[in-house]
């Protein structure tokens, strides 16, 4: 890719798509159409040099070394926080926690803010729309502390029941926590209203920022949240690195969630005294390679700017949207008014996993099933939906082929 995007303004997909080395593969003897970023996306050349470059020139363990080799890969990795600061808005460094994706960083909020927290009587809300990974740590932390978990409802176009909000919100609520962007139904959820609104009964919020991070600006100041989530992987970084935000009163407040090296102070067999943030919670050797990758990914985004890449993935959703909707028997499953770059759809007749399988054949990768959304498939009563997501180095060429897939495969099964 040549020259910076963001500060030029000019998008161009297929230079883009050119720093992708897999899109250029073949899949069953056509051309690779990759259509599931949202499970994860596929990863640009400066990620992959930045880590190879890493290893083979910088590795030690960091924060422990006097040696240089030690204090380079530190610098790197606390770069990389300094990065994500940055990217996100977070007013402190410290507010910066590594984790290893997405999963973990709910888990780590769940454990740590419910056992400080949560008791008998107490509510924790969440929403209809949630993955899998804000549904079960809630409902664990609520096993042990006896705390009860209550849903806000969606509508049948996919979008959050903001007057039901209201009410439950009123309730003995301890933590909200919810999705800014669904993985499944593609709805952006209007995080800022719903953080005042909590906020007004003095309610944290935690948002799962997965899908939202690589698409378009995100601000954790602005959008006022007190806990922010999000993985490297879907960011166009690697696997294994995630981000934890958390608002400084909160960390300072809650213990630890895993015990070993790094988040100590000091260690008798008497009592441990804890570490500063945000070592507190980053127990043990760190995803250091994958902190490197994820800066690198950080400035490929910046690069690019993640206003041109909304205005791309706008596009092709409108285009995918008309396109699907002109094929036979095909119903759409998410129709928000405000939404992001992902199709999901069911077909008369035909089973998600038959779909995928003959697309799959015409060299075109889709996701189906029920995308660890399970509530979602009951509410919608569908035993899962296909899924085409999209991503910077998404094509309209590539819409026009999966709908003609689509049209092919329904020929096939019908």
């Amino acid at each position: 890719m040549s020259g910076n995007l963001a500060t030029t303004g000019v998008f161009d997909v297929e230079a883009v798509r050119k720093d992708f080395p897999i899109l250029q593969r073949e899949m069953n003897g056509q051309p690779l159409c990759f259509l599931d970023t949202a499970a994860s996306s596929q990863k640009p050349l400066p990620v992959l040099q930045a880590m190879d470059n890493y290893y083979r020139q910088h590795h030690a363990n960091v924060h422990r070394g006097v040696y240089q080799l030690s204090q380079e890969a530190t610098d790197m990795f606390e770069a990389a926080r300094k990065a994500v600061q940055r990217f996100i808005g977070a007013r402190e460094e410290h507010e910066v926690i590594f984790t290893r994706g997405t999963t973990e960083s709910i888990n780590l909020v769940a454990s740590s803010f419910g056992s400080a927290f949560l008791k008998p009587g107490d509510e924790v809300l969440i929403t209809w729309m949630e993955h899998h990974s804000n549904i079960v740590p809630w409902q664990l932390i609520c096993e042990r502390t006896g705390a009860t978990l209550r849903v806000v409802p969606i509508s049948d176009e996919g979008e959050l029941d903001m007057d039901a909000l209201g009410q439950y919100l009123q309730g003995p609520v301890k933590i909200l926590a919810l999705t800014h962007v669904s993985n499944t139904l593609g709805t952006i959820n209007p995080i800022r209203e719903i953080v005042k609104m909590a906020h007004q009964y003095g309610i944290p919020v935690l948002v799962d920022g997965a899908q939202a991070v690589p698409h378009s600006p995100v601000n954790v100041s602005e959008l006022d949240v007190d806990f922010y989530a999000f993985s490297g992987h879907k960011m166009y970084g690697p696997t294994g690195i995630g981000i934890l935000f958390g608002k400084t009163a909160w960390l300072e407040k809650m213990p630890p969630y895993h015990g070993g090296g790094e988040m100590i102070s000091r260690v008798t067999f008497e009592k441990t005294t804890y570490n500063e943030l945000p070592f507190k919670f980053e127990a043990g050797t760190p995803d250091i390679a994958g902190s490197v990758g994820l800066h690198a990914a950080i400035e490929y985004l910046q690069g690019i700017g993640l206003n041109n890449i909304a205005e791309h993935e706008n596009e092709l959703l409108k285009y995918g949207t008309e396109l699907l909707r002109e094929i036979p028997g095909l119903r759409l499953i998410g129709n928000a008014s405000n939404k992001a770059g992902l199709l999901s759809f069911v077909v008369e007749g035909t089973h998600p996993y038959d779909i995928g399988t003959l697309l799959d054949k015409m060299g075109i990768a889709v996701r189906t099933g029920h995308h660890c959304t399970e509530p979602i498939m009951d509410r919608f009563g569908i035993p899962g939906t296909v899924r085409a997501s999209f991503g910077m180095y998404t094509t309209k060429a590539e819409l026009d082929r999966l709908a003609a897939g689509i049209k092919r495969a329904v020929k096939l099964l019908l």
